[in-house]
């Protein structure tokens, strides 16, 4: 691995710790459990897209790991691996299929993962599948956090290209 992947990596693992830390300060106004806005998604679409697999799931398990001992909720950690994961597989499947101006659309497809690994989680915790009761705000709020996310995201890659160029 070079010197300069292995920077940028650490780099965007501190900012994805960070936003990790500060979004877990923010009220959420839906009072349904797993709702958040998932700024911390922003960094590992940017390794995705820029780096590699590899270094996206390592950016991903670091940040998840880290801001989960950090923001001291430890049994949220299962959460947010699941869905991360989940997450970060489909977006590292369907990424061939998506140009640079449709970045919001696969952070999309990742948000609905990342619901439906965190479900999948939590009805193996719980033991029952009532809590997929709910599947549709889960999803709905996934749809409207991954296009925000995925838009700051294709922002700062498209800006990053011109800079660069």
């Amino acid at each position: 691995m070079k010197t300069r992947d292995l920077t940028l990596m650490s780099l965007l693992t501190a900012v994805g710790l960070i936003l990790f830390v500060v979004e877990a300060q923010i009220p959420v106004p839906v009072a349904i459990p797993g709702v958040k806005l998932g700024l911390a998604n922003v960094v590992t679409l940017f390794a995705l897209w820029l780096l590699s697999r590899r270094a996206a799931a390592t950016v991903l398990i670091l940040r998840v790991v880290l801001g989960n001992f950090v923001v001291g909720n430890l049994m949220m950690m299962l959460y947010s691996l699941s869905g991360g994961l989940l997450c970060l597989l489909v977006m590292a499947l369907m990424k061939p299929l998506f140009s640079e101006k449709q970045i919001f659309l696969l952070s999309m497809f990742g948000a609905i993962a990342h619901n439906i690994g965190q479900l999948a989680a939590a009805v193996f915790v719980m033991g029952t599948a009532s809590i997929l009761l709910y599947a549709p705000v889960l999803l709905l709020s996934g749809l409207i956090t991954g296009f925000f996310t995925g838009q700051c995201a294709q922002a700062v890659i498209l800006h990053m290209k011109k800079i660069h160029s």
